[in-house]
């Protein structure tokens, strides 16, 4: 609990921050006066003056702002040059898209580093979509799908990676969707409802890939070492069995203390048997290796490398995002995949657990997140902002403080009800909370 807690406020907190130094900085460099910059809503717990800026920390975590003089219509204006409203569309344009631009600069600083310190990810997210096998009692099971066929299309998409599926059938839980599979010479179309996995409601059509386990570690005397198994070998059978997620190559080894196995590894181009005896070790038979369920691949690039792959990340995390709230709309994509602060704190915990790696690629994630969803044009949201000064440039006309007010209404409206969306969905993730609901 606390891990999310420190890892949830440093995430946000660097994310808030990012976003209102955008503003604030747009804002100085076109000399509008800032009179506040706050990191969280509400009281302010800390202030320091310097200048006409406060710069506080105020007591809700969830956001921050930066107030600037004469931005609001309704307040008294003194007309002067370093007042918001005194300043050509263009010139506002440029302070209000600034702190979404500052979150997507973010998210591609960020993941550049990341994946600049080099990665291992598994070898199949690249591979095209063989079945390796179907999970029991899943959709793909019940629907015929059977190792070997090859996943060609999600709804007339071409899934072309093991990555790409994911990405099509994550967001469509519960969801119809007609997939279209490649088995010998037979195209075979057929419908297949995901079934929605873990408490953020991700679709799982229950495939798994062709996996061999890869040795990531040798621990030095053991049966293993003594046999001449390598760190990096990919077992592809044991006792002449291919190896599949179905016979179970630990249960195998731990059942067969004092027994020869042979072990057939692929190491580099070539394959090999090599015969190794687990040793008893309590109860159970061991031979002294770490391993990972299925082949990694080494990513370690160099600078220029590091940031065209974060570029390329984060396009198709764009078009995840896109392809999400298109869903939304359409009714394809379920509201219940949506997460606030609690779901944010979860997934922040659980990174921080796993290492800085994982911290740092969600909070890239969740910065682009950010900066996209607020160029939206929804008033109250940046990008409502900017549509009201967009149609108001169209128009050659200022629209009255009543228009813009009923329009920042509509924008308020519909954030709200996206919130109640968010807390409810929160709220169903924690355990305890969800019991007291009859309805779940």
């Amino acid at each position: 609990m606390l891990t999310s807690l420190v890892a949830f406020v440093f995430v946000l907190g660097v994310l808030v921050f990012v976003h209102e130094l955008g503003h604030y900085m747009m804002a100085r460099r076109l000399g509008v006066r800032v009179l506040t910059f706050s990191l969280g809503f509400g009281p302010k717990l800390l202030t320091v003056r310097r200048g006409d800026t406060d710069y506080c920390v105020s007591a809700i975590p969830l956001g921050g702002y930066v107030k600037m003089a004469g931005e609001n219509p309704e307040e008294t204006r003194a007309g002067k040059d370093d007042e918001f409203l005194s300043k050509s569309k263009w010139a506002r344009f440029q302070i209000l898209v600034m702190g979404p631009t500052m979150n997507i600069v973010l998210a591609l600083v960020v993941m550049a580093v990341v994946l600049y310190q080099g990665a291992e990810v598994p070898a199949y997210e690249e591979q095209p979509p063989v079945v390796g096998s179907a999970a029991e009692g899943l959709p793909a099971e019940a629907s015929g799908i059977l190792p070997g066929d090859l996943i060609v299309s999600i709804d007339g998409k071409a899934v072309p990676t093991w990555e790409d599926l994911f990405l099509a059938v994550m967001p469509r839980a519960e969801r119809e969707l007609e997939v279209v599979i490649r088995r010998g010479e037979r195209s075979i179309a057929m419908s297949i409802i995901p079934k929605a996995q873990t408490r953020f409601e991700m679709g799982d059509l229950g495939v798994l890939p062709v996996m061999h386990p890869q040795i990531r570690n040798v621990l030095a005397g053991e049966p293993a070492e003594r046999a001449g198994i390598r760190r990096g070998d990919v077992i592809v059978a044991i006792d002449g069995e291919p190896v599949s997620p179905d016979n179970a190559l630990v249960e195998r080894i731990n059942a067969s203390a004092n027994r020869p196995l042979t072990l057939t590894v692929k190491r580099g181009d070539r394959e090999q048997d090599i015969e190794v005896t687990p040793a008893l070790r309590g109860e159970i038979g061991l031979i002294g290796v770490e391993l990972s369920p299925y082949e990694l691949r080494t990513i370690d690039p160099g600078p220029l490398q590091a940031i065209q792959m974060s570029v390329e990340r984060n396009y198709e995390w764009s078009g995840l995002i896109f392809q999400t709230l298109w869903g939304l709309l359409t009714r394809e994509t379920s509201p219940r995949q949506l997460m606030g602060p609690v779901g944010i704190a979860q997934l922040s915990g659980g990174a921080a657990q796993i290492g800085l790696v994982a911290l740092f690629t969600l909070m890239a994630m969740i910065s682009l997140n950010l900066g996209i969803l607020n160029l939206l044009p929804i008033p109250v949201l940046d990008g409502g902002h900017i549509l009201i000064i967009a149609l108001e440039g169209v128009s050659r006309r200022d629209f009255s403080v009543r228009v813009k007010e009923k329009m920042l209404l509509a924008g308020f409206a519909v954030l709200m009800m996206l919130m109640v969306t968010v807390i409810y969905n929160d709220l169903t993730r924690i355990t305890w909370i969800e019991n007291l609901m009859p309805w779940r």
